[in-house]
């Protein structure tokens, strides 16, 4: 049964990690209906299992985040250079999530309920559908290297709305960038960058706090989870680039609704 849970639940965070759903609020549901929920494990395996999706975006983005750094140079053969974005695009756009995440962590955590979950789905559907309705005509960054100091600020901000269980880092700061001049491919990028600290962060400092319920007969059900949320959000997050500018942000506003009657149906 765990290697079963391992693959459903890590299919779920693969899926929904990085696409304007809310994992949180699918891994509370599936985990409902699983009968998975509300022990140290199950705390535990979430945070495992979120590891191994910011690990997917590490090996697609590979090439820009040694970019970022100074230690890759982009381009062909015959033109090959530094990108302009640059590790303190990325250290803006995360300040204000670590910020308030620090000073408001009790808070945060005291705001993991269903009722929470439903309200923020509905709330980020609502975003996103305003962001689709106001969103600049002529986006000024269509490129990562086109992304100003100003614009990553922006999107820092919009980020934290993420905090809240339920609204989703992406769907917050997709919408955001939208709002202050991205086009939706680069805010994805740039929002998909700027996960890797931010869930490192968070994922280390949960993994750290639950070490001592870590169990040998429990690596079966982490592993599987792992691995599987993994192999999908590789999958996941290279499908997702090519299909946003496509089909916009209103069909996942209207899934996150469909979703929050779900929540109201099964978990309320």
């Amino acid at each position: 049964m765990d290697i079963i849970i391992g693959l459903i639940l890590g299919l779920v965070e693969g899926l929904t990690e990085f696409a304007p759903v809310s994992s949180t609020g699918h891994m509370i549901l599936v985990g409902h209906l699983l009968g998975f929920e509300g022990t140290i494990r199950v705390t535990t395996f979430e945070v495992i299992v979120q590891l191994g999706s910011i690990l997917a975006v590490v090996f697609v983005f590979w090439k820009r985040i040694l970019s970022i750094l100074g230690l890759h140079k982009l381009g062909n053969d015959n033109n090959q250079q530094l990108g302009k974005l640059r590790y303190t695009h990325i250290l803006i756009g995360i300040l204000p999530f670590f910020i308030l995440g620090a000073f408001f962590y009790s808070l945060i955590k005291s705001l993991f309920s269903a009722q929470i979950v439903v309200i923020s789905l509905i709330a980020g559907g609502i975003l996103m559908l305003l962001a689709e309705t106001y969103k600049k005509n002529s986006p000024t960054a269509t490129t990562l290297d086109q992304v100003t100091y100003k614009q990553a600020l922006g999107m820092g901000l919009f980020q934290c709305l993420a905090l809240v269980p339920g609204f989703s880092r992406m769907g917050a700061t997709l919408s955001g960038g939208l709002l202050i001049g991205m086009n939706h491919r680069t805010a994805s990028e740039f929002s998909f960058i700027m996960a890797i600290p931010i869930m490192f962060a968070a994922s280390g400092k949960d993994l750290l706090e639950n070490w001592n319920y870590l169990s040998v007969n429990d690596l079966p059900l982490f592993l599987t989870g792992f691995f599987t949320a993994f192999l999908v959000a590789l999958i996941a997050i290279r499908f997702f680039l090519n299909l946003i500018n496509k089909i916009k942000l209103v069909p996942f506003a209207i899934y996150r609704f469909v979703l929050a009657i779900v929540f109201w149906i099964f978990i309320l």
